[in-house]
């Protein structure tokens, strides 16, 4: 059986801006918590799931501008899977008061970088799926 998303987070320079976006076209719920510099989203969809926007504390190269939390069961076997199959830890495993742990990693596709890794109460890792390369802009 497969490993559940279980959460997503989108990286932007004007949160605000996008926030206001996609809480206008989809009616999604989007409260900022200023102190962790976070909108926890919530989407409303049935069988959906939630997630974040936030601005990066760090200044680029960003892992990418969205990424997807898996849920599993024992966060570093997993890391040691990505490792082995060629992937990069990016962040090592981090606790999340009340929440569990998280790793971000990245993905080597077709000679990019690609991402990542979280927990909501379990270990858990995640990753994001490459986008199509675009004619004219390099690997």
């Amino acid at each position: 059986m497969g490993r559940a998303v279980v959460h997503w987070e989108l990286m932007s320079k004007d949160p605000a801006k996008v926030s206001d976006f996609y809480a206008k076209i989809f009616d999604w719920t989007i409260r900022h918590v200023p102190e962790l510099n976070y909108r926890v989203v919530e989407t409303g969809g049935a069988g959906g799931i939630n997630g974040g926007i936030l601005k990066p504390e760090r200044e680029g190269p960003w892992p990418g501008n969205m990424l997807f939390y898996i849920d599993v069961d024992d966060l570093a076997a997993y890391c040691k899977k990505i490792v082995a199959a060629g992937g990069q830890i990016h962040v090592e495993e981090q606790q999340v008061p009340g929440m569990g742990s998280f790793s971000l990693f990245r993905r080597i596709v077709e000679g990019a970088a690609r991402p990542h890794a979280r927990n909501h109460g379990r270990p858990c890792r995640a990753r994001r799926r490459a986008r199509p390369r675009r004619p004219g802009r390099p690997a």
